[in-house]
């Protein structure tokens, strides 16, 4: 009887222990996640903030100038609902505008435009890996929450449910091939 007693009292302190592991876990990718997300928000802010810029150095002929600034106050100014939308607008207009290498090309003529256009290029190649790395988080915290155990014990608590973000983030060809 006390044998029993003792391998059921060990047994439940096993669990607790686990149990207690995977929540810490589950919480560290959350951390995780609001790293990632805060990374990204960065990443798309200074995209925006360089296009903007750019769109108003008077570089660009008056229609791209326009098209480039619209996209990037909208991406700027997206409320978090829009805000995927927005910024696959900003990715479309950044392709649409430097979609050749002769407009980049005009753009480093410029006085300045060289740093603008390298400025842009990194801009442009960091949304794509900071937009993974959060999905990749978000991926791999989804994998642990789906768990049984994770559900039954509401080792979770009230953190809500984590969800990637999903734009297009193809950066234009004449820009994507820039050394940094």
């Amino acid at each position: 009887m006390t044998e029993t007693l003792i391998w059921t009292v060990a047994a439940l302190i096993l669990i607790g222990v686990y149990l207690s592991w995977t929540a810490g876990r589950l919480d560290r990718l959350h951390t995780r996640i609001d790293a990632a997300r805060a990374a990204l928000d960065a990443q798309l802010l200074r995209r925006a903030s360089v296009a903007q810029e750019l769109a108003t150095s008077g570089v660009l002929d008056p229609a791209a100038s326009i098209v480039l600034y619209e996209a990037a106050h909208a991406a700027r100014q997206a409320e978090e609902d829009h805000r995927e939308v927005a910024e696959s607008e900003l990715s479309q207009a950044l392709r649409a505008v430097f979609g050749e290498t002769e407009q980049v090309e005009l753009v480093r003529e410029a006085p300045g435009g060289e740093e603008a256009a390298g400025e842009l290029a990194a801009a442009v190649r960091r949304v794509p890996m900071a937009r993974r790395f959060h999905n990749d988080a978000v991926r791999a915290a989804r994998a642990l929450r789906r768990h049984r155990k994770v559900r039954w014990f509401r080792l979770a608590g009230h953190a809500p449910f984590p969800l990637a973000f999903e734009m297009d983030d193809e950066p234009p060809v004449a820009l994507a091939d820039r050394p940094a």
